[in-house]
């Protein structure tokens, strides 16, 4: 589901808020995104101070990250399917973003971009970790985005490392152009194979290695905001009703899709 609403776009999460009030006063609000089809953490804050004081936290993340990389008030760790393997097991990606405008004359993608001159061009870092290859020719990576910016992991997995995500068809067409879907081993869990319909117009079930068309195989397991009270007193002020003087962290941690789950399965079982 979308985070947030847009043209030809019925429900999205910013639209159902509404319903995650559970009694308060206030309505909760969205501080972050995720892409249309990534999955995993999302915070929203409940009222406007908490939804404030994440905003200065992921302000402060991307300020940290272009200086002098010494405290990262946010961190995230997404996990990646990619086509392909990179000539590296880790390292630190270092690549401007720029928007472009495609040929059809509506349609818009970043790229990266040389030089960082001018306006319409952000820097954008990523460090990455190979978990595991596969003679399948693919990888799982961990991908740590130092900043935010839209599209980012997607660009750089597909411009920089030359190893485009499964499932992204808008940066890795041409690597899909070909795609061959894996046998299903008898081994895998029936139950896993089943679709479900979800409210909304949801699907929960389908998308992975085994099938023509896979899902985004991009996936925010993990969010960290250290040190709360220190952000509290950035923004000078105080919450009336909460205490957070002695928190020192949040961790938020989301499990793998079901796509995920099960292309994971299918790579270990093909690959021995």
């Amino acid at each position: 589901m979308p985070v947030q609403g847009g043209v030809g776009i019925k429900n999205s999460i910013d639209i159902l808020a509404p319903m995650f009030e559970n009694g308060s006063s206030e309505v909760p609000r969205l501080v972050h995104r995720l892409d249309r089809d990534c999955s995993g953490v999302l915070v929203l804050g409940r009222t406007q101070f908490s939804a404030s004081l994440m905003h200065a936290i992921f302000r402060e993340k991307t300020a940290d990250a272009l200086g002098d990389g010494t405290q990262q008030v946010l961190q995230r760790k997404y996990v990646a399917l990619v086509i392909g393997r990179p000539r590296h097991p880790k390292g630190l990606l270092s690549a401007p973003l720029a928007k472009v405008v495609l040929q059809d004359g509506r349609s818009e993608r970043l790229t990266v971009c040389a030089g960082s001159n001018t306006a319409s061009v952000q820097d954008a870092l990523t460090e990455y970790r190979v978990i595991e290859s596969f003679p399948q020719g693919y990888t799982w990576l961990e991908l740590f985005p130092r900043t935010g910016r839209k599209h980012q992991l997607r660009v750089h997995c597909a411009e920089v490392l030359g190893t485009p995500i499964v499932g992204d068809y808008k940066y890795g067409r041409q690597a899909h152009q070909n795609w061959m879907p894996l046998p299903m081993p008898q081994t895998i869990d029936k139950e896993m194979l089943k679709k479900r319909k979800l409210p909304f117009g949801l699907t929960l079930g389908g998308g992975s290695v085994a099938e023509q068309q896979p899902q985004l195989h991009l996936h925010c397991k993990q969010m960290i905001l250290p040190d709360i009270s220190a952000a509290m007193q950035q923004l000078r002020s105080s919450d009336a009703d909460h205490d957070f003087s002695d928190l020192e962290k949040l961790s938020f941690v989301a499990p793998l899709p079901l796509h995920m789950q099960l292309s994971w399965k299918i790579l270990l079982s093909v690959g021995k």
